[in-house]
Parts: C-alpha cells; sequence; structure tokens
C-alpha cells in the first residue's frame, strides 16, 4: 500500500480561533533546531505567538539567520544543556511569564518530567492529557483522537479526566455539545474485552455526572464514524456514526490510528497537552511545519 503524498495542510479555521485570543507569548523548549525554528517563524507571520527561545543561543541564531528570520526584537534565553531547556521553560510558566509551552527538539519524557515538578504548581486537580486535532482538508471539521501521547493505559477515573479535557477543548473550537465514541474492538459488551467494559462503564458514569456532550460505548471504530456502517449492524444512538471525539482504549491505538491518517491520507495532527495551568504543543520529531503550526494554533484555542 502506498503512503499519501498529499501535501499537509494547517486547517484555516482553526488558525482563524486561534487569532481572536490575541497574540500568546510562548516558551520554545529546546529551540534550536531548523524545524522548531520554521514552524515558530509560522506561528509569528500568523500573529499567533511572541516567543522567547530558549537553548543554544549560537545554534537558535544559526537557524534563523539560514530562513532569513531577524530574531533580534526576540528574547533568547542561553541554555546549552538540552535537559535543562525544559525546567527553564517550565519555570517560565509557573512564574507566569508565558501561557503556552512549545516543545522543540527535546524528548517528550524530559519535558513532562520538568512539568510535572510540584513546586511549580503547574498541575491542578485535572490530569493531564493529549488531544488530537484531525483534519485532511484546509477548511474541514476535525476529528478528535484522545489519548494517544501521554497517558499509556489509563484507568476508568483517568479516562473521565480525558473525556472531561477532550469535551472542554470541543467547546472551544466552537462544538457545543460534542458527540464522544468511547472506542473498543466491538460495539458489544464482552468480557472477554476488557475495554467493551470499561467503555460500558464509562458510559454510565458520564450521564451521572451530567457531561455535556453525547457520550457511548463502547463502539468499534466504523461504527463510531460511519453512519452506513452503524445503520448496516442496527447500532441506535446519538453518537454512532457521527462522532466529534475517539477516547481511545490505550496509547497504541490512539498512535497507531493517527499516524495511519497521516501517513495514508496526508492528514494534519495539531497534537495539544491540556488540563494543566499551560497547554504544551507536543509534536512528534518527524511532523512538518504545517502540523507543528497546527499544534500552536489547537494550544492556543485550549486557552
Amino acid at each position: 500500500m502506498d503512503l499519501a503524498n498529499r501535501k499537509i495542510v494547517c486547517p484555516k479555521n482553526l488558525i482563524e480561533k486561534a487569532k481572536t485570543k490575541g497574540v500568546v507569548k510562548a516558551a520554545i523548549v529546546n529551540a534550536g533546531n531548523e524545524l522548531a525554528i520554521s514552524s515558530v517563524f509560522a506561528a509569528v507571520q500568523n500573529n499567533l505567538i511572541e516567543p522567547i527561545f530558549i537553548g543554544n543561543q549560537d545554534k537558535i541564531k544559526e537557524h534563523a539567520l539560514q530562513i532569513g528570520w531577524d530574531i533580534s526584537s526576540y528574547e533568547i534565553i542561553h541554555e546549552p544543556e538540552e535537559n535543562s531547556t525544559a525546567l527553564t521553560a517550565a519555570k517560565l510558566a509557573s512564574e507566569n511569564k508565558v501561557q503556552l509551552l512549545v516543545k522543540g527538539h527535546i524528548h517528550t519524557d524530559i519535558l513532562m518530567k520538568a512539568i510535572l515538578k510540584k513546586d511549580l504548581a503547574l498541575i491542578g486537580k485535572k490530569r493531564l492529557s493529549h488531544i488530537w486535532h484531525m483534519t485532511a482538508q484546509e477548511n474541514d471539521a476535525p476529528l478528535i483522537i484522545t489519548d494517544g501521547a501521554l497517558n499509556v493505559l489509563p484507568k476508568l477515573e483517568t479516562k473521565m479526566h480525558i473525556i472531561k479535557n477532550a469535551v472542554e477543548f470541543a467547546n472551544r473550537i466552537g462544538i457545543a455539545k460534542p458527540k464522544v465514541a468511547l472506542l473498543s474492538a466491538t460495539e458489544e459488551i464482552l468480557e472477554s474485552v476488557p475495554s467493551s467494559i470499561e467503555a460500558n462503564l464509562l458510559t454510565i458514569r458520564a450521564k451521572e455526572e451530567n457531561i455535556n456532550a453525547d457520550i457511548f460505548g463502547p463502539l468499534a471504530f466504523d461504527n463510531a464514524i460511519s453512519e452506513k456502517a452503524a445503520k448496516i449492524k442496527n447500532i441506535k444512538n446519538a453518537v454512532a456514526g457521527k462522532a466529534d471525539i475517539l477516547l481511545v482504549p490505550n496509547i497504541e491505538t490512539g498512535n497507531s490510528l493517527v499516524k495511519m491518517l497521516i501517513y495514508f491520507m496526508g492528514a494534519c495532527a495539531a497534537g495539544v497537552v491540556v488540563g494543566g495551568k499551560v497547554p504544551i504543543v507536543i509534536t512528534s520529531r518527524a511532523d512538518d511545519v504545517e502540523a507543528r503550526l497546527a499544534s500552536i494554533a489547537a494550544a492556543i484555542v485550549s486557552l
């Protein structure tokens, strides 16, 4: 099977929503990398952020010069040690000096370790979770997938936090009452498929907590996104075939699903961690500038 050769396109509607928030101060963590600098430049050109660069200042200036960007008016915090850039950025967020953290060329676990430091108070009562805002065309309505990057095998309580974070994000992008599909391998509740049992429990729990969303599971992927598939299988509820949000049972499912959409469809994956004091842009080191720009826009919208 051939991979998609479509150029990934950042959704215009997401950029426009982000612009309504005004220019946001953002810390760029370990910024001395070509893709990191190029995506920040794109965000600045779209009037989304005012960056504070953290990293090796020589590399930062070198990569900015290579793309013809004069960054002399922006703050650069010289930190040559990669692992120390995350803590520097986390402290800026803790001190209310930035509203947004953007991952540059740094491993996600190093960045998250700094953010989770208790003395910085970046985490409140909510659980952090990762959201992917997926689009294939420039003006697509998004499909939100959560959590395929942060919580590995979340328990029931954690999944309730993930659902609430995703619903809140959906509200911010203009979906007043999102439809949330709780994915499993089947639409039946089977003891042999633990995720189906958990999805059913989450459906009951969501109703009890009066979350402002239509939430149902278990649903297999086809039943969640295809009205035709749901009709053939005689599945009748408000979510089947019309999902805005897919809650995946584990990180492998979410990660694989998103990367299949990227590589087989050319989808734009905007990734952001929500639930903390500030949103955190988490992108793959393989992501191109358009996906990174979309991720920055999604994080701003979540503010």
